[in-house]
C-alpha cells in the first residue's frame, strides 16, 4: 500500500487518481512522494488548508469508517488520506503551529492536498545524483520522517600520534586516519598528494614501530639466551679452573677436621685455585692432611692437589705445642738434611729478617727472640727449601694467630706491659699445664702468683719449667728449693720475681685463648695426679696433702 490512504487492494480506491486502474512501473504499486527531497513543478490547482479539529467538531461530521493508520502490508507502514479531513493528519507543532512537521518543514499535504505525484516520470539510479533531486523514491529507500544523523566531531588526537608541524595529527575528516583519497571525489589532486604525504608517514611510523619490536624481541632473545647458557655452564658445565703450575708463592693453612671441600674454599679464598668445585673434583676420594701449605697462586686444581700430596713439599715438618726454638731449629736441620746448628745460625744472623712483630725484642735479656713466634702447626716444606724461608713461614702463622685473638689488646685488659708479658704466661700455661683441660685453671695460678699482696709464694713463681729452660733441659729432678733460689738466672722464677724476660716455649692456640681467658679462682698450688686429674689448692698445707696423694699414685704406677 502507498501513503495515500488507500485500504486493502492494488489500486487507489478514487476514481479521480491518476493512477486508479494503473498498475504502473512497480506492478499495481503506486510510486510514493519523496518528502525529503525537492518537489517537482508546482500543481496549478487551487490549495486548499485542511481544518483544524476546532473547524470541524465531531457533531459536524459524522464517523465515518477509519481508513487511514497502518496500511495492513507487511511493510508496517502508517499512513494517512490527505483526502480525509478526519483522516491521520500530522499533529500541531509545539515548535511551528498546525501544519507544521516536527522536523522544521512544511508538510507536502498542506502545500498541497489534492496535487497527486505523477506516476508517469521515472528516474534512473544515476539521475539521484543530479542537483534536482527525483520527487518519488521507493518508500523502502527512504523514510521522511527519518532524521538525518548528524554530524560527529572528530576526537582531538594524542599528541604521540600526531604528524603535523604543531606536534598533532588531524584529519579533515571526521578524525580519520584511514580515509583513502577515493573517499571524496572533491578533494582534489592537492588533497589527495596532502594525505598520500600522511600516509607516507603512518606508513614510516609503522616501519620504526616494527623495527623497534624486533629490536626489543632481539634483545630479549640474546637475554634469555646469555643467562641460559651461563646457568647452564655454572650448573651442567665444567667448574672453573686455572691452567698450569701457578707463580709465585702463598702460604695457605688448612684446619684440622677440615673436609676436602672446605679446603678448596680456602683454596680459592687465599687465589690458589680457582673454584672450590674444580679443586673436588681433583681431589676425589684423595686424602689431603690439614695443616700449613706453601702453595702457588693460580695453580690448576690438579696441581695444587698433587703438591698438597707430594711428601717432599707438603706438611712434612710438624711443630709440636710447647716445643722450644731450639728444638725446632734441630727438626729444619733433620727436614732440610743440613749439618747440625745451621737452622740456629740462620736464626741468629737473619733475626730482624724473618718478620717479627715490633714488640717482640723487648728485653736485652731474652735468651732467642725468636722463642713464642715459632707457631705449632705442620709445614710444607720441599727438599730444596731454604731454613730462612722454613722460618719465615712459622713467624707469620704465629702473627697471623695473635692479631686474630688481638693479643696488645688482650694484654692491657689484663693490666700486663705488653703482648710479649701475654705470650710468656701462655708459655708457662703450657709447660706446666700437663692437660689441655686444666689450662684455665692454671693459667689463673699464674696470674695470683703475680700479684703484689700474694701472701703464699710473695710474689715469685716457684715453676721449675722456667729453670729446665735456664738451663736448657727438661726434667723433673730441678734439685731443692734451696738450690734453685741461689740459681742465677733471669729466668730462674725460684729467685727473681714476676715473670721471666720471654716465653719460654712456642705456646699453642688453647695454652694462649687460656692466658687471655683464665677461669676465676683462689688457687696458688696444682699437683696432676694421673690424666684425668689435677689437684689445685689455694694454701700451702692443702697443697702438701695434694703432693701425698701424687706420690701414691706414681708408686703405683711403678
Amino acid at each position: 500500500m502507498t501513503e495515500y490512504g488507500r485500504g486493502y487492494g492494488s489500486e487507489p480506491w478514487h476514481p479521480e487518481d491518476p493512477l486508479y486502474g494503473d498498475q504502473g512501473s512497480y506492478g499495481g504499486q503506486a510510486q510514493q512522494p519523496q518528502w525529503g527531497g525537492q518537489q517537482s513543478a508546482p500543481h496549478q490547482s487551487a490549495p486548499q488548508q485542511y481544518p483544524g479539529p476546532q473547524q470541524h467538531p465531531q457533531q459536524q461530521h459524522p464517523q465515518q469508517p477509519y481508513d487511514g493508520g497502518w496500511d495492513g502490508s507487511q511493510t508496517g507502514q502508517f499512513s494517512y488520506d490527505p483526502y480525509d479531513p478526519y483522516g491521520q493528519q500530522p499533529p500541531a507543532d509545539p515548535y511551528g503551529g498546525a501544519g507544521q512537521s516536527p522536523y522544521g518543514h512544511q508538510d507536502a499535504y498542506q502545500q498541497h492536498p489534492q496535487q497527486a505525484p505523477p506516476h508517469q516520470q521515472h528516474y534512473a539510479p544515476h539521475q539521484y545524483d543530479q542537483p534536482a533531486a527525483a520527487p518519488y523514491e521507493d518508500a523502502a529507500a527512504d523514510d521522511w520522517r527519518a532524521e538525518p544523523e548528524p554530524r560527529r566531531e572528530p576526537e582531538p588526537e594524542h599528541p604521540f600520534f600526531a604528524d603535523g608541524a604543531d606536534g598533532t595529527y588531524r584529519d579533515d575528516r571526521d578524525g580519520r586516519d584511514d580515509f583513502d583519497d577515493d573517499d571524496d571525489p572533491r578533494e582534489g589532486r592537492s588533497g589527495r598528494e596532502r594525505r598520500g604525504n600522511k600516509n607516507k608517514k603512518k606508513k614510516r611510523r609503522s616501519g620504526t614501530a616494527c623495527l623497534v619490536v624486533t629490536l626489543v624481541f632481539a634483545g630479549a632473545v640474546g637475554a634469555v639466551g646469555y643467562f641460559g647458557y651461563d646457568f647452564f655452564m655454572s650448573h651442567f658445565g665444567p667448574a672453573p679452573d686455572y691452567e698450569g703450575e701457578g707463580s709465585g708463592e702463598v702460604q695457605v693453612e688448612i684446619p684440622d677436621g677440615s673436609p676436602i671441600s672446605e679446603m678448596g674454599e680456602i683454596l680459592t679464598k687465599n687465589g690458589v685455585v680457582k673454584s672450590a668445585a674444580a679443586f673436588s673434583d681433583a681431589a676425589g676420594s684423595k686424602t689431603l692432611q690439614p695443616g700449613t701449605y706453601t702453595l702457588r697462586k693460580q695453580m690448576s686444581a690438579a696441581s695444587a692437589v698433587e703438591l698438597m700430596l707430594d711428601p717432599k713439599s707438603r706438611n712434612g715438618l710438624t711443630i709440636r705445642e710447647g716445643l722450644r726454638a731450639g728444638e725446632v731449629y734441630k727438626l729444619i736441620d733433620k727436614k732440610l738434611k743440613l749439618k747440625a746448628g745451621t737452622t740456629k745460625g740462620v736464626a741468629k744472623s737473619e733475626v730482624k729478617n724473618l718478620g717479627l712483630p715490633s714488640w717482640a725484642n723487648d728485653s736485652a735479656k731474652i735468651k732467642d727472640p725468636l722463642e713464642g713466634f715459632l707457631y705449632p702447626s705442620t709445614y710444607s716444606v720441599g727438599q730444596n727449601a731454604k731454613p730462612s724461608a722454613v722460618l719465615k713461614q712459622m713467624v707469620a702463622r704465629a702473627n697471623q694467630v695473635y692479631e686474630k685473638v688481638d693479643l696488645a689488646g688482650s694484654a692491657r685488659k689484663l693490666q700486663l706491659d705488653s703482648p710479649m708479658q701475654l705470650l710468656t704466661v701462655a708459655s708457662l700455661t703450657q709447660a706446666e699445664g700437663k692437660y689441655k683441660h686444666d689450662f684455665v685453671k692454671v693459667a689463673r695460678v699464674v696470674y695470683n702468683r703475680l700479684k703484689p699482696n700474694n701472701t703464699e709464694t710473695y710474689g715469685l713463681l716457684d715453676f721449675d719449667s722456667t729453670v729446665n729452660y735456664a738451663r736448657s733441659q727438661s726434667t723433673l729432678d730441678t734439685g731443692s728449693v734451696d738450690n734453685l733460689r741461689n740459681f742465677n738466672d733471669p729466668y730462674n722464677t725460684y729467685k727473681f720475681k714476676g715473670l721471666p724476660p720471654g716465653p719460654i716455649g712456642n705456646p699453642g692456640e688453647v695454652a694462649l685463648k687460656s692466658a687471655i681467658s683464665p677461669a676465676k679462682g683462689n688457687w696458688y698450688y696444682f699437683v696432676s695426679i694421673n690424666p684425668e686429674k689435677t689437684l689445685f689448692a689455694e694454701t700451702n698445707e692443702e697443697h702438701e696433702r695434694n703432693r701425698r696423694i701424687y706420690e701414691k699414685e706414681r708408686e703405683k704406677a711403678k
